[in-house]
């Protein structure tokens, strides 16, 4: 039981480095068209419309959270993000994410509030700037 606790930081740190990998793909998607675009097609959002600035806030939301900067505030906000995109694009679509297509937005907002509260663990820039002080 220990050994589970002792390694539960280190666990919270690979999901937060991987989480924010694959989150800021899907910036990428919408700012850069890359790795297919949106839609698959290479198209780019057009700025400065909402899913331009979704982009900028899964891009540079996803790279600070990657590094573990600011990984607290960084967290929270994107927490919103994904619980504004659910209700604005998935749930006018019908009540469970699993049909209406938001189980992402739902387990990334729920994934993000989780790091906002338990923090990003010991393999991160937070820690590493904490300890200096």
């Amino acid at each position: 039981m220990l050994t589970l606790v002792l390694g539960q930081p280190w666990a919270r740190s690979a999901l937060r480095i991987v989480a924010a990998f694959m989150f800021s793909l899907h910036g990428m998607q919408k700012v850069f068209g890359v790795l297919g675009g949106m839609g698959g097609k290479g198209a780019v959002a057009s700025f400065p419309s909402l899913p331009w600035w979704a982009g900028v806030l899964e891009v540079g939301g996803g790279l600070l959270l990657l590094i573990g900067l600011f990984s607290r505030p960084v967290a929270f906000v994107l927490s919103g993000q994904m619980a504004v995109a659910y209700f604005m694009a998935h749930a006018p679509r019908g009540f469970f994410p699993v049909l209406n297509g938001g189980e992402l937005a739902v387990l990334y907002c729920f994934l993000f509030l989780y790091l906002c509260i338990a923090g990003p663990g010991p393999i991160s820039l937070d820690a590493a700037v904490r300890k200096k002080t």
